[in-house]
């Protein structure tokens, strides 16, 4: 194979790493937002919803609603000390134009007519995903006895300039029904009373959304694709990170497991460079033969040696990928058989996405690796490498905050 078309491969490679890597955050998902609201019932029959949103993102959207530059300095000043105590007393001090901000994007309604909102308490401090969020109790008096109360969100919209696709996720345990629902800009509002499948259809869409908008969970999938030599090692490493990532994913949703984000993300990055990693060892190792396989029995699923550790590897690796999906919902909710339903199709939607994934990249590289065995190896190597520099450089940052 010519220098040039190795450098055309290298250079392939290395521009869809550079576009899946290069400009994202440290942590994932940062170039959207995710607005949490609890909804429950209130003193007095009112309904109670407790919000919790991104704390810089809020200070900025809200000075710059209500032109209220002191709100901004000042918390922007305290976001930068990572002082949560002086977060809360800025949004505290300006709490008219940070409930303003709120209240004229989240709205509740019965049978059509608009509840009046009231802050319930101060707003506080606390964190997603690693991330410091502020939250905001609020009371609505809704008119009537009515039941079909409307939840309408159009936080953090794409047209303030600072972030895209916001999504609400609601949970509400309210008048004996219990449930959750995924609010955006497509779909912003809905009943209390909606039909499940409308309510699992946002979930399955919200799960696919999560692993295409999720960098380093793609990366991962594109470092096992590349580093699996047939197709019984890449529908058994997919079946291995489902089972784990599922396992934990469920746990962690239910409150039943819980690891600071802190400690998830790095070994996530750090996971990406360890499988990308492995496969430039194989090939370090081995050469031309790196995508051979050792004497095994005749079995169509059986692996050599290598590709059972391998296995164990992606399956340890798997179960902290799930504790960063379950980050994504952040729902605090007590066990029912439909919060339960509602996070297996969020699953459901991040396995659809998975498995086209693997559907339309591996059928490619074994026509490549079949027809110039030697481009095939570069075309993998080049992408494997790429994938560990990216899983090394969020790792860094992930650990020491730069």
């Amino acid at each position: 194979m010519s220098q040039r078309v190795r450098l055309g491969i290298i250079g392939i490679a290395a521009a869809v790493i550079t576009f899946l890597g290069v400009g994202q955050p440290a942590f994932a998902h940062g170039f959207s937002s995710v607005v949490y609201a609890q909804v429950t019932t209130g003193d007095e029959g009112h309904i109670r919803t407790t919000l919790k949103l991104e704390y810089d993102l809020f200070v900025a959207s809200a000075a710059d609603y209500e032109d209220d530059d002191p709100l901004f300095r000042t918390g922007n000043a305290a976001f930068d000390a990572g002082d949560t105590t002086g977060q809360a007393a800025a949004l505290n001090a300006h709490a008219k134009s940070a409930v303003k901000y709120v209240t004229d994007r989240f709205s509740v309604s019965l049978d059509g007519t608009a509840c009046t909102p009231a802050r319930a308490g101060d707003f506080t401090m606390t964190r997603q995903e690693g991330v410091p969020y502020a939250e905001l109790p609020l009371d609505w008096n809704c008119a009537g006895r009515g039941d079909d109360h409307v939840l309408r969100s159009g936080l953090f919209p794409d047209s303030e300039g600072y972030v895209t696709g916001t999504k609400t996720i609601v949970t509400y345990k309210i008048d004996g029904r219990s449930g959750s629902a995924a609010l955006d800009a497509a779909h912003p509002s809905f009943s209390l009373g909606q039909s499940w499948y409308a309510r699992f259809w946002e979930f399955f869409s919200l799960g696919a959304e999560h692993l295409l908008t999720g960098t380093d969970h793609i990366l991962f999938l594109l470092a096992l694709i590349a580093g699996s030599r047939r197709l019984r090692e890449i529908v058994l490493a997919a079946t291995s990170f489902t089972l784990a990532h599922s396992v934990t994913f469920m746990l962690a949703a239910l409150g039943l497991v819980d690891v600071p984000s802190k400690v998830v993300e790095p070994v996530i990055a750090l996971s990406i460079a360890v499988v990308a990693g492995w496969y430039l060892w194989r090939i370090w190792r081995r050469g031309d033969h790196a995508t051979e396989l050792e004497a095994v029995d005749g079995s169509h699923f059986s692996l050599d040696r290598a590709g059972w550790t391998r296995l164990g590897v992606v399956f340890c690796f798997g179960l902290v990928h799930g504790l960063g999906f379950a980050g994504a919902l952040g729902i605090d909710q007590a066990w029912s058989w439909t919060l339960l339903w509602s996070l297996l199709v969020f699953n459901v939607g991040i396995e659809g996405v998975q498995l086209t994934i693997i559907a339309l990249v591996f059928p490619l590289l074994m026509v490549l690796r079949h027809r110039a065995p030697k481009a095939g190896l570069w075309t993998t190597g080049a992408i494997s490498a790429g994938v560990a520099v990216m899983g090394l450089v969020w790792f860094m940052q992930r650990v020491f905050g730069f």
